[in-house]
């Protein structure tokens, strides 16, 4: 595995336990060419919030503090 889908791993981990509180969870599919693909799970999928979580919380977080990483992408 290399190394910006291992901090992408790390940093996911951190917030995960947040997303299962509220009933979700998300997955990271892959990570290619800066994008990182997710899936999300549970109450996060179909969530209303699920734009915000991902862009003002997971993207910025991904962008701020991976090396590579250009944007996060939901596949259903």
């Amino acid at each position: 595995m290399d190394e910006t889908k291992e901090q992408v791993l790390s940093l996911i981990d951190k917030v995960r336990p947040y997303l299962q509180r509220d009933g979700g969870d998300i997955d990271v599919l892959n990570v290619e060419d800066g994008i990182v693909y997710v899936k999300m799970a549970g109450a996060c999928d179909g969530c209303f919030a699920l734009d915000v979580t991902l862009k003002q919380g997971i993207e910025t977080m991904l962008l701020e503090n991976v090396p590579g990483v250009i944007a996060v992408v939901t596949v259903d």
